[in-house]
């Protein structure tokens, strides 16, 4: 079982920019594809960005293409969201996942989750 543990959310003025860290607990997380995605309250959860295993490829929504970049380092079991051009619309719980598949966009392939940290921007 995978466990991942997220961190750099916080509270922020509109324009700022966050990096987020996701750290996985064991070893084989470069088998895994990795993704963000966020939920705002009353909202369903939607897909944000997804990197594939060796970070060669990236995908990310169209509403946050261009400001956000997801990266990885393998060798320290941990994906970031480099978070630029904050909008109070991105106001949200961000979680990452793993999932086994390649550049999935919907969360049903996700079969690892991390507990969520929030962010906030104030316009």
């Amino acid at each position: 079982q995978v466990q991942l543990v997220e961190s750099g959310g916080g509270l922020v003025q509109a324009g700022d920019s966050l990096r987020l860290s996701c750290a996985a607990s064991e070893g084989t997380f470069s088998n895994y594809y990795m993704g963000w995605f966020r939920q705002a309250p009353g909202k369903e959860r939607e897909f944000v960005a997804t990197i594939s295993r060796n970070a060669d490829n990236a995908i990310y929504a169209e509403s946050v293409q261009g400001r956000f970049a997801i990266s990885r380092d393998n060798a320290k079991n941990t994906v970031y969201l480099q978070m630029n051009g904050l909008k109070p619309e991105d106001t949200a719980v961000y979680y990452c996942a793993a999932s086994t598949n390649l550049l999935v966009r919907e969360s049903r392939y996700y079969v690892h989750w991390g507990q969520g940290t929030q962010v906030t921007v104030s316009s």
